[in-house]
């Protein structure tokens, strides 16, 4: 099973101009929580807020087989986790700015904003997100 770490530095040479710090420790969060049998599909590294000049909280988002996880490690202690399942998805929002793009996922309670991305990143996300939450939701409607 390739880590987390790996696929968001993957990503991260795939992509440069997105501002991401501490791909390890972020990293680490999501692993930590990751439940028995689920499965990274895709990772990537991005800013958790709505300010492009705030470069200071990177979380790693990754893509399971059962939930989206956002997870970014605080400096001297502590973590913060976001977790969104399918059925708390709502829409994804897609934004192109002059150096970097934003990623918005809307879901019942809250509205997560993702910055400081490479805009030529912006497709290659919107495509494995949207892929990703129709597939969730085809599965999630099959269970009940």
């Amino acid at each position: 099973m390739v880590s987390v770490a790996k696929r968001v530095l993957k990503f991260k040479r795939k992509y440069p101009m997105t501002v991401g710090w501490r791909v390890y420790q972020n990293s680490s969060v999501v692993e930590k929580h990751l439940n028995p049998g689920e499965e990274v599909l895709y990772a990537f590294i991005a800013q958790k807020n709505d300010n492009p000049l705030n470069f200071f909280e990177s979380g790693v988002v990754a893509l399971t087989n059962k939930r989206i996880l956002i997870g970014r490690k605080r400096v001297i202690f502590g973590y913060f986790l976001n977790s969104i399942t399918p059925d708390m998805f709502n829409d994804l929002t897609v934004t192109g700015g002059l150096i970097w793009g934003k990623v918005h996922i809307d879901t019942i309670k809250e509205l997560v904003t993702l910055s400081n991305i490479d805009n030529g990143a912006l497709p290659e996300i919107e495509t494995a997100v949207s892929s990703y939450m129709i597939e969730m939701k085809k599965q999630y409607g099959d269970e009940k």
